[in-house]
């Protein structure tokens, strides 16, 4: 069950000029569900990603990296399969599918970016993907967010969708995006896959900037499971039928809208993270560097120790002192950090605060949301982490994934 997290409201999802998607039933995996994606782009669009950085990444990333050098036209995304792990075979496969639209739509196969998600090591059913594209095709429409978020899941219990609007100097720009993951999220540039768009037109160069920007503040600042998929892609796409983003302030703004769409996409996949009961913000304060405080809040997140102990309300806080202690911090001096369950002071000192009690602990750790801190004392940089926690149910799911 999803941590605080509803399905998105349909009419909340905000239409986005020049952009269109299409949705079919292909059958990659399982008959009669949604498992294809097309999202078909106005001419003119900028198009800008971060992908993963897993040596090995999948077909599909390879491909997209190398077509995102053209004016991009199309996006393809099915489900059930991951079409990583599959050599020179999964690229020439995932190349059939762009082939296929790319003839449908009337552009080059260089114009179209494919993207696969599921199960790694298994031959792509390109020719299933290939004889649902008509349907997908017959389907484009430009109010099809929601369903366009259903046909991207996996494992996901509800699909994630956000949008915003925001005021630029030539008139209000519209940003809306579509994500899907729940396990094996640990992104490395990216997530497992989001595909975020905006009618503003804007440069490719800045819009590469605002990507890596939002991936940063959001993405690449989650953890479920502490694995970085073969997979992971986030895109943005400009269509530029909307106002211009050209003064400074206006990109500032805009970025800041891709960031706000962003981060509410990477939260609801830790929200939907497999089997979480708990989200969990991990915040360390006060070190000399923002990676040194990401260190330790990522050894804190990707502990087991640690994630079972928030699934069982278990304020086992000398798992989270010892995750600190590994996280790999220089001359750390353990004697002036603190540790805090929300508000409550546990640690001081290097050793339990005299006046904690372990009620205190527990009542913070029952609830559904709550915040880790540790305060290193020992700069002014600070970072934060979004986790869940490690239950019996992501066992169960992970143990028969296949099945």
């Amino acid at each position: 069950m999803a941590v605080n997290l509803r399905a998105p409201d349909p009419a909340q999802l905000h239409l986005v000029a020049g952009v269109e998607l299409g949705i079919a039933m292909a059958g990659v995996r399982k008959a009669n569900r949604k498992d294809l994606l097309v999202i078909r782009l106005a001419p003119g669009s900028t198009a800008a990603g971060v992908f993963t950085r897993n040596r090995f990444c999948a077909a599909p990333v390879l491909l997209a990296k190398r077509h995102l050098r053209n004016p991009v036209r199309a996006l393809v995304v099915n489900t059930g399969n991951a079409n990583a792990g599959t050599g020179a075979d999964g690229l020439r496969r995932a190349l059939t599918v762009c082939d296929a639209l790319a003839s449908s739509l009337g552009c080059e196969a260089g114009q179209i970016l494919p993207f696969s998600t599921g199960v790694i090591m298994e031959p792509l059913p390109a020719e299933r993907i290939v004889a649902g594209l008509p349907q997908a095709i017959a389907d484009l429409g430009a109010g099809n967010w929601f369903s366009a978020a259903e046909a991207i899941m996996t494992t996901d219990t509800l699909p994630k969708a956000a949008s915003v609007r925001v005021k630029l100097s030539s008139g209000t720009a519209t940003v809306t995006g579509i994500a899907k993951g729940a396990g094996m999220i640990r992104p490395d540039m990216a997530t497992m896959l989001c595909f975020v768009a905006t009618d503003a037109k804007v440069a490719r160069s800045a819009l590469q900037r605002m990507t890596r920007q939002a991936a940063d503040a959001s993405f690449n600042a989650i953890t479920v499971d502490g694995d970085t998929s073969t997979n992971d892609a986030f895109m943005c796409l400009a269509t530029g039928k909307g106002p211009v983003a050209r003064s400074a302030k206006d990109l500032e703004a805009l970025g800041a809208a891709l960031t706000e769409v962003a981060r509410h996409l990477a939260q609801a996949i830790v929200r939907d993270g497999e089997g979480a009961t708990k989200f969990v913000t991990v915040r360390v304060e006060r070190g000399r560097s923002a990676a040194e405080c990401r260190k330790v809040a990522y050894a804190i997140a990707h502990s087991p120790l640690v994630k079972t102990a928030f699934f069982a309300s278990d304020p086992n806080l000398g798992r989270i002192l010892a995750a600190i202690g590994y996280a790999g911090v220089s001359g750390l001096d353990t004697s002036k950090v603190d540790l805090y369950l929300d508000e409550v002071l546990v640690a001081r000192g290097g050793g339990r605060h005299p006046g904690y009690r372990e009620v205190q602990g527990l009542a913070a750790m029952k609830k559904p949301e709550f915040a880790v801190r540790a305060v290193l004392n020992r700069g002014k940089a600070a970072a934060t982490v979004w986790t869940c926690d490690l239950s019996f149910d992501y066992v169960k799911i992970n143990a028969e994934y296949r099945s």
